[in-house]
């Protein structure tokens, strides 16, 4: 059951046992699940953006620059020019029929699906919601939630298959804020990375296999292509760079590929200073020079499709590709709401919900 959806009924609250009259009522205890993703802006217009990107730049895992050097950037140039090209990526991929974006629509469907598995198995003691590290709804909000409909234990779950301090820290800093604020805390687990869990890579290769059997001639190479991050976060360590290539040899193993067929990269660099490599937008193109025709490129990092892959992949590095000489580009959606994916997303919340239920 979808917490977002339920809100303890007067008979799911009752005065404890052997407590005096005056007794506020608490509700039924249960268990609480959370998917966690990146985040979204309300909308695609100036002051949306700007709140959106001002929240996530500021964030000291995603940019963690001095205070005194960061925000005067930050607030005085970046947020002045980044809001409009921002928006117009959004709009280009933005979900006009919900006036929402992508990734919101997406993570609701798989957190819909993902409850109505669970309350199958686990009837009404478990509720399932989503929240969004960056813009709606917030964290704060939706845990809070959670306990009100009597969650008195709660398994956090950050939708990234690799752990990263900018993704997968920084969503659990964020569900641990709003411990630090309440006079009754639930206890909390959160998930760890899981991009070697055998239900996640099946989904994955399987993902691959159909969108091959579609395309009129197999790629040549099928690029899987990660979000970046500065590459002294490796050397501070950071498992993030190491993980991702070892996803990409499982997957490559997984399809029974050999050697090469499967090559990594990294997107999304910004800033002045050396990120890991290669670069997919350069890399692609070096692929269209070598002589490649044809070639297909995943994401297995993110766990729903959004701008990064609708707007950055599909369309920027597609155009760099193409641009060097490549004729065929095809894009392997993100896992999404697939029912294999959400059977994965079930196993690895059942494993981690081992004693609660």
């Amino acid at each position: 059951m979808a917490a977002s959806q339920v809100q303890p009924s007067p008979a799911e609250r009752q005065r404890p046992a052997h407590a005096p009259a005056d007794h506020p009522a608490v509700p039924t205890p249960r268990v609480g699940i959370v998917l966690a993703n990146l985040g979204t802006p309300d909308a695609t217009d100036y002051w949306s953006m700007r709140r959106y990107l001002n929240e996530f730049l500021s964030d000291k895992r995603v940019v963690d620059y001095p205070s005194w050097k960061w925000q005067p950037l930050l607030q005085l140039i970046i947020l002045t020019r980044r809001p409009f090209k921002s928006g117009e990526a959004y709009r280009s991929i933005w979900n006009t029929q919900q006036d929402e974006s992508p990734l919101l629509t997406i993570t609701r469907e798989q957190t819909r699906k993902l409850a109505e598995t669970l309350t199958a198995r686990h009837g009404d003691r478990v509720l399932v919601d989503f929240c969004m590290r960056y813009g709606n709804p917030s964290t704060d909000s939706v845990l809070r939630r959670m306990q009100a409909a009597g969650c008195q234990r709660i398994l956090f779950f950050p939708l990234y298959p690799q752990y990263a301090s900018p993704t997968t820290a920084t969503a659990n800093d964020q569900a641990f804020r709003t411990l630090m604020k309440l006079k009754w805390q639930p206890a909390l687990r959160t998930v760890p990375a899981y991009f070697e869990h055998p239900a996640y890579l099946d989904a994955l290769a399987n993902s691959v296999r159909e969108t091959y059997a579609v395309t009129e001639t197999p790629p040549e190479v099928l690029v899987a292509s990660y979000h970046g991050v500065p590459k002294r976060f490796l050397h501070e360590g950071d498992p993030y760079h190491c993980q991702c290539q070892k996803t990409t040899r499982l997957l490559r193993e997984r399809l029974g590929w050999e050697e090469g067929a499967v090559q990594t990269a990294f997107q999304s660099q910004f800033g002045p200073e050396e990120w890991v490599g290669p670069q997919t937008v350069d890399h692609v193109a070096e692929l269209a020079r070598q002589g490649k025709r044809h070639i297909a490129v995943i994401s297995p990092a993110f766990a729903s499709d959004c701008v990064e892959t609708l707007e950055e992949i599909n369309e920027e590095i597609r155009e760099s590709f193409l641009a060097a000489g490549g004729e065929q580009f095809t894009y392997v959606p993100c896992l999404n709401e697939r029912d294999d994916h959400v059977a994965a997303l079930v196993a690895i919340a059942e494993n981690e919900l081992g004693g609660w239920l």
